[in-house]
């Protein structure tokens, strides 16, 4: 055999992984560790991997195996068409959270430098997103993981935007005069004892970004109930929460004082994002 090359080629490989993983997977793992294409990966399916890719491969391939999310694998997730830097440190961004980021666009894109505030940023792909979207904004961002906020200073950094990122539980570290025109918020919104919880990739995220209380709610109760005192008058709050809690968190945002209160549905036709306009 070939010191420098396995005997075994890219078809060969993708062939003995489809055995225990799906084959898009397979095709993402080759590419994330030999960086060919995925056209690449398909013309060229008798090209010789060396013998380093083919035991990296079969490695993440008997990882995703077990179950291990796609995205910790490769450290990599795609957020609104750009690729962000994701660790176990933080949850996997989702397509339905794009949402949040067209009605920030949607209420915001004609507001020169609009001051806005992500509430759990994680990775930062809120923050960074609408950094890189609106128009010249001030964006601050917290979260009450230090590891988390590490993924986004790198990935602020990656993507070249200037973001306050503050170490709080939700609005704890702010000051009284701190005021936003934009509060977004991805935050747990998972019953504590929901059985998911302990299947597929959310056994692998961390739970203090998933589970929130006996009713899922404890964490959107506490955004809702703090939004006040950092809105400006006319200010928008942007809530993502689970399928069915559409209604209760409308019901917070009432009892907060907030007007023109709507829920929005993601790309599944579910509600998935409510809100409200501050009227102080």
């Amino acid at each position: 055999m070939n010191a420098a090359s396995a005997e075994i080629s890219i078809g060969e490989a993708l062939a003995w992984a489809r055995k225990h993983i799906q084959p898009r997977e397979a095709r993402l793992l080759l590419r994330h560790i030999c960086r060919y294409s995925i056209t690449h990966i398909i013309a060229w399916a008798e090209k010789k991997l060396i013998l380093e890719q083919w035991e990296m491969f079969r490695h993440l391939v008997e990882r995703r195996a077990t179950g291990e999310p796609i995205a910790y694998l490769t450290g990599m997730r795609e957020f609104y068409g750009r690729d962000f830097l994701v660790n176990t440190s933080v949850l996997i961004p989702r397509p339905e959270t794009e949402l949040l980021i067209e009605l920030a666009v949607a209420h915001f894109a004609a507001v020169p430098r609009p001051k806005v505030l992500d509430l759990g940023t994680g990775s930062g792909v809120l923050a960074i997103t609408l950094a890189l979207e609106l128009d010249h904004p001030e964006v601050t961002a917290t979260d009450i993981s230090r590891e988390a906020l590490a993924v986004a200073t790198t990935n602020a950094l990656r993507f070249g935007q200037t973001i306050t990122l503050l170490w709080s539980d939700w609005y704890a570290v702010l000051r009284r005069e701190d005021r936003f025109q934009l509060i977004v918020a991805n935050p747990p919104y998972i019953i504590e004892s929901d059985p998911h919880l302990i299947q597929g990739d959310l056994r692998f995220e961390p739970l203090t970004a998933l589970a929130s209380g006996r009713d899922g709610l404890r964490a959107l109760t506490a955004i809702v109930a703090g939004a006040g005192r950092h809105l400006e008058n006319g200010g928008w709050l942007f809530l993502e929460h689970g399928y069915n809690q559409a209604v209760a968190v409308r019901s917070l945002l009432a009892d907060a004082g907030f007007a023109d209160i709507a829920s929005w549905k993601d790309i599944a036709d579910i509600e998935r994002v409510s809100g409200g306009r501050w009227t102080g």
